[in-house]
């Protein structure tokens, strides 16, 4: 019985251990997410008045793959 015990008690600190890391993990403030970063846009001056004006056709273009 006492060499049971002996075996059972390391499995049991770091059960301990790991359930405490745990707890910490999932009760700690999350993070602000790293590709929430502030965009800033880079405008073109100008912007569509110097583009000629596109023709309609009827059909529908795409660059999709």
């Amino acid at each position: 019985m006492v060499i049971v015990a002996c075996l059972l008690l390391p499995v049991v600190a770091v059960l301990l251990y790991g359930m405490d890391r745990v707890e910490d993990w999932l009760t700690r403030a999350p993070q602000r997410p790293r590709h929430a970063q502030p965009r800033h846009l880079r405008l073109i001056q100008g912007g569509r008045q110097g583009s000629p004006a596109r023709t309609r056709t009827g059909r529908r273009h795409s660059d999709a793959a």
